[in-house]
Order: structure tokens, then sequence, then C-alpha cells
């Protein structure tokens, strides 16, 4: 499969693909005989975990390194490092999907309260002085 190809089936650029094999975000790519890439199923899976971890947030240099320990495969501590790699990740993306959960929860009881609050507000039976601290309510 040829560069643009690639690009296409990942909803990327050319641009980007260059860029993340000349920084090392993926392995380098098979060139043909006419000097193009030549991109192959590992290849393939490279850019499709490169994109959705860059998704997830994964920094470039962690990408960087994970690749990097990918192509020294030379012993078994360079795997452990590697799936540390992703086990850092995979920690670092359950905190922010906590940290999201919790927001969602707040918005979804400030829309479920929202008439109610309005009208308190509206009848007097709450004013700025005697409002509800939302730090303290129940987190779900």
């Amino acid at each position: 499969m040829n560069i643009k190809q690639a690009a296409d089936m990942f909803e990327l650029t050319v641009d980007t693909l260059r860029y993340y094999e000349r920084v090392g975000v993926i392995p380098p790519v098979h060139r043909n005989s006419s000097g193009y890439r030549d991109y192959a199923t590992g290849d393939l899976n490279w850019i499709y975990l490169a994109k959705n971890l860059r998704k997830a947030g994964l920094s470039v240099e962690s990408l960087i390194e994970f690749a990097t320990l990918a192509q020294l495969r030379e012993t078994q501590n360079v795997e452990e490092a590697q799936k540390q790699v992703l086990r850092d990740q995979l920690k670092e993306l359950d905190d922010k999907l906590a940290e999201m959960n919790q927001v969602r929860n707040l918005l979804v009881y400030k829309i479920e309260t929202y008439d109610e609050h309005i009208a308190k507000f509206k009848t007097g039976k709450m004013n700025a002085e005697n409002v509800e601290k939302l730090w303290e309510r129940k987190h779900d």
C-alpha cells in the first residue's frame, strides 16, 4: 500500500505519516524498488496504534520510546519496558476517564436540578447566601 492509501485509510495526512516515520513514532517503512514507501500490515498496525495512543493522550516522546524499544527486541527487559509504557498510558487514561466521569455526573446533576434550582431563586427560597455548595454534594 502506498503512503496516500495508508494516510486515507486512517484519516491522517501524508505529512503526518512522513513525520511519524522521521521522528520514530513508527518504525521505518520498507521502500519498494522505486524508493516509494510500501506499507505492509505491520506498518499499518503501527499507524493505527500510534493514532489511537495519540488520541488517548500519549505524548510523541512516549510513542518514540515505545517504537524504539520495539526495534531493539533483543532482551526480555526491552519487552517489559515496552509493556510498561502501555501500562503507564492505561493508568493515565483511567485517571482521565474517572475525572471526566465526575464532571459528566456533575453536568447530569445540574441539568436534572436546573428547573428546580431556578424556581427556588425566583420564589426567594434560595439566594446567593444560601445556595448549594456543589463541591460538598455526594459524587456518584
